[in-house]
């Protein structure tokens, strides 16, 4: 009998995403660091990503650039030397930004250093310090109870010392100088949904882009929170004018119903946009107003810049349980999740580059669109939807009216409007007048 070769079947997008994801777990990331360098030379790997470095101590509005920490080793040994709890089997073990410590201390004097969930005692917390030095080890509430009334040695080999802040840029020009922002925060360590689902669909999204032709030019950041976008607002002040549109993308792969948080404006085009986008979706959907509270979009949005920047999240942060938690892992986050938030944000994005009004260049009465080959030849029935928005959009391009107010007035979908549109320019009773 002759062997037959098994044929793979190919990755889909959403598992393209997810592989990413899981390649890029187990790194220890921060605000600042080696670990946050590391991630961002792989998605270099996917997308050619400039990496910019800011000297630790520059001051960006009321805000001053970080020492670096670097982490290489923390446990936490009982007297017989046994790691009860170490860094090298979860990166959330230690409180981020932990200062080095060397000390051997009683279960009495350790215990303020420790922090665990008793309502979930099997998940490791996500706790930072970042502006304040301390230190501290996250553990389980089983490990936790599970310590002896014992001398420890505590260890936590790290730096913090003067460096860099490091973010990742990249540009992509079209036909307008124009742009739109997508960001993405980078500096958590092993939490797959809060931070690496973002992640993977600002990589996919820009890969998509970098192959369209474009009237938007386009700018994707990755960068750590809050310290991150505060920076690049800082150093990049004369660019700031040129952003028309932003989406902050994080919490991307869980199973929750995709949200949608406008920006601080409410009414912008990109609020309009993403709304329009999960109203005509399948399934529930959530549409928050602007609080300043959550990712960067607040940075975006303060009162100093006001800038069109909305969240796009799925279930979004701090309203799961696994949340900042070592529960946020890799099976929390699914391929078909990665996938639609996705495909919504590409739709987002659609409606950015291609919204427009139009002037009807025969504005009295309706043309004839049979004679055009745009109309049923058997009339009587119910009135087809493509047909319908031919109408919709013949009767309100009068120049005041763009696509998306065209869609939302007929409640009609936006790629309907838009191929209605371009079948009318093509056979010469539309034309185009400026850009909405």
């Amino acid at each position: 009998m002759t062997a037959t070769a098994v044929t793979q079947r190919p990755r889909t997008l959403g598992e393209d995403m997810h592989a990413l994801i899981a390649e890029l777990y187990p790194i220890c990331r921060s605000i600042t660091g080696d670990g946050f360098r590391e991630t961002l030379r792989r998605i270099q790997d996917e997308i050619p990503l400039t990496l910019h470095e800011v000297p630790s101590g520059t001051p960006v509005f009321d805000w001053t650039v970080p020492k670096e920490w670097n982490i290489r080793d923390a446990y936490i040994k009982n007297s017989r030397g046994e790691r009860v709890v170490d860094f090298k089997r979860s990166n959330l073990h230690v409180v981020n930004y932990s200062v080095p410590v060397r000390r051997r201390l009683s279960l009495a004097e350790l215990t303020p250093h420790l922090y665990t969930l008793p309502d979930h005692p099997d998940w490791i917390p996500y706790r930072t310090s970042y502006y304040a030095e301390s230190w501290g080890f996250c553990l389980t509430h089983r490990q936790f109870l599970a310590l002896e009334d014992d001398e420890y040695e505590v260890c936590i080999d790290a730096t913090l010392e003067d460096g860099h802040l490091t973010y990742g840029e990249y540009a992509l020009q079209g036909e307008s100088p124009d742009e739109i922002l997508i960001s993405s925060h980078c500096c958590h360590p092993s939490l797959a949904n809060d931070n690496l689902s973002g992640m993977a669909v600002a990589v996919s999204l820009a890969q998509h882009v970098s192959r369209q032709a474009r009237r938007c030019s386009y700018r994707f950041l990755f960068i750590p929170g809050t310290i991150g976008s505060i920076t690049w607002l800082a150093l990049n002040r004369t660019r700031v004018p040129f952003i028309r549109h932003g989406l902050v993308l994080s919490c991307l792969g869980d199973r929750g119903a995709p949200t949608y948080k406008r920006s601080r404006r409410g009414d912008a085009l990109v609020d309009r946009a993403a709304a329009h986008v999960l109203s005509h979706g399948d399934g529930p959907y959530t549409l928050l107003d602007f609080v300043p509270y959550g990712y960067d979009e607040r940075q975006y949005c303060s009162p100093g810049f006001n800038l069109a920047v909305g969240s796009f999240t799925r279930t979004p942060n701090g309203r799961y349980l696994e949340y900042h938690s070592s529960a946020d892992n890799l099976a929390f986050v699914t391929p078909e999740s990665l996938a639609d938030s996705y495909a919504r944000c590409l739709k987002i994005l659609d409606i950015l580059e291609h919204d427009a009004r139009y002037v009807n260049l025969k504005p009295m009465c309706e043309p004839q669109l049979g004679k055009r080959g745009l109309y049923t030849a058997v009339g009587g029935g119910q009135l087809p939807g493509f047909e319908l928005a031919l109408l919709w959009v013949l009767n309100l391009s009068d120049r005041t009216h763009s696509l998306l107010d065209i869609a939302d007035r007929a409640g009609i979908c936006f790629d309907v409007i838009r191929h209605a549109a371009e079948s009318l320019i093509a056979h010469g009773v539309l034309a185009p007048t400026d850009p909405a």
